[in-house]
């Protein structure tokens, strides 16, 4: 089975930086595949709130993970400086899918690739509510076309 080429910084909109941390490395001497999930929740949380897409802890509406999944190319250890690149591939009703790619140091290509699907639910019921347009258009900002 072939596999597509990584991805490059590029192809990506939004970038948030995280210094890798000892414990982050496993027996094997690079970080775990655990941590990338954390990698990705941390971006896009910040992303989020930095950008304003919804209040993290306060207003109607939050969001939750419906998915999320990573593919890896390469290999990251501490102190390995990473960057976190962000880009909307579909916004839904009550849906958005973010891809993510980690890039180690200055590196252009990914060492690993993946998405995140963030479901806006209403605080109290934690049912799936309709986007806000307000947050809608922010994400717009960081879309790409569907390939």
């Amino acid at each position: 089975m072939s596999r597509p080429p990584p991805g490059r910084r590029s192809d990506y909109r939004w970038f948030h930086q995280i210094t890798t941390r000892w414990m982050d490395n496993d027996v094997f001497q690079h970080v775990n595949n655990v941590n990338y999930f954390s990698y990705f929740d941390t971006a896009v949380t910040y992303y989020e709130m930095k950008e304003k897409v919804v209040g993290l802890l306060d207003g109607p509406t939050h969001c939750v993970v419906a998915e999320v999944s990573c593919r890896y190319h390469s290999s990251v250890a501490f102190p390995d400086l990473i960057t976190v690149g962000i880009r909307v591939a579909n916004i839904g009703r009550s849906s958005v899918r973010y891809e993510l790619a980690v890039f180690r140091n200055d590196e252009d290509a990914a060492a690993a690739e993946g998405h995140f699907v963030h479901v806006f639910v209403e605080r109290g019921s934690q049912r799936p509510v309709a986007i806000p347009d307000d947050s809608r258009a922010l994400l717009t900002k960081i879309s790409v076309p569907a390939a």
